[in-house]
């Protein structure tokens, strides 16, 4: 069976665990922190960055959640999430990289970094002008969802695909770490509430960071 090495608040993780789920892959969770000494996750990944997915049967270890995912897109047929013709798949694997990418380096990554390592790892306050200039650039992302929301019926175009995911990935750790204000964002509350509502999403509504607990709305499908 596949073997995810992850940490919750991870949104990388986070996205291959909604694939996998929609896939009906099995999988077990391992838990990984990067920050760590472990002999068998670096062994795996020298990078030492998660997720790592690995079938100690097949011998095969997968790195990089875009890779994860892409994998499972070629090699099992349910649930396709990077659907469509080749224009179409274009615009999937743009969003997801605008995702993974844009809004991580934007807001989720300084996040992390200000509101979990500084506070579990370095015993440090959080900058309040970086938290400030993170929610700032929240919302323009938000904006920026709510007009493909506005346009299309789902965020790549008519199909429910791999850019939800991404997407909704990093919002749930933002939402986890307080970041996310929805005030004139009901277009995208409206999405990420039927993202929450999907059962692929309920075992990362239930997964918690040890010594950070999660906003009381956090597990709330209606919130």
């Amino acid at each position: 069976m596949w073997q995810l090495f992850y940490f919750p608040l991870c949104p990388f993780s986070r996205k291959v665990q909604l694939v996998l789920s929609e896939k009906k892959v099995p999988y077990t969770l391992q838990l990984a922190y990067p920050w760590e000494d472990d002999d068998r996750f670096h062994a795996l990944n020298p990078a030492g960055k998660t997720p790592v997915l690995h079938h100690a049967e097949r011998r095969l270890v997968l790195i990089d959640s875009q890779a994860i995912c892409e994998y499972f897109e070629e090699t099992e047929s349910k649930s396709p999430l990077i659907p469509g013709s080749a224009a179409a798949r274009a615009e999937v694997r743009r969003l997801t990289a605008l995702f993974d990418d844009g809004l991580y380096g934007d807001v989720t990554e300084p996040l992390i970094y200000e509101k979990m390592k500084k506070r579990l790892i370095l015993r440090q306050s959080p900058d309040s002008g970086v938290l400030r200039a993170a929610m700032r650039l929240t919302h323009e992302h938000l904006d920026y969802l709510d007009w493909l929301i506005d346009n299309r019926r789902w965020l790549a175009g008519a199909q429910l695909s791999l850019a939800d995911f991404a997407a909704a990935a990093q919002l749930s750790v933002i939402d986890y770490l307080g970041g996310i204000d929805w005030s004139g964002h009901e277009q995208s509350h409206g999405w990420y509430r039927v993202m929450k509502s999907r059962p692929s999403f309920a075992p990362l509504l239930s997964q918690k960071m040890e010594g950070l607990p999660a906003p009381r709305h956090y597990a709330d499908v209606n919130a």
